[in-house]
């Protein structure tokens, strides 16, 4: 009795090291995309050619926008230095 290892079985043995590659690339591909960088879609969209969430504006800006939203300023303080902001370009 050979309990099915046969001639039959040489394609399930390739079959298995074809399987067997496929899922040690895959595992290398997915541990290469999880260790770069800073790879946060929603935190850097400029990656994928959309503009970010500060695009256009100066850092001066930016910089209001963060001491707004701090609590920092009033909206008519804010208001009027965004409106100042402008004008110098």
């Amino acid at each position: 009795m050979m309990w099915g290892y046969g001639t039959n079985m040489g394609w399930m043995m390739w079959l298995w090291g074809f399987l067997l590659l496929v899922g040690i690339a895959l595992l290398v591909l997915v541990a290469v995309r999880l260790s770069g960088p800073g790879r946060t879609p929603g935190r850097h969209p400029e990656w994928r050619g959309l503009p970010g969430p500060d695009a256009g504006r100066t850092r001066a800006q930016q910089i209001l926008d963060e001491r707004f939203a701090r609590g920092e300023i009033a909206e008519e303080e804010y208001r009027e230095r965004l409106r100042v902001l402008g004008e110098d370009h």
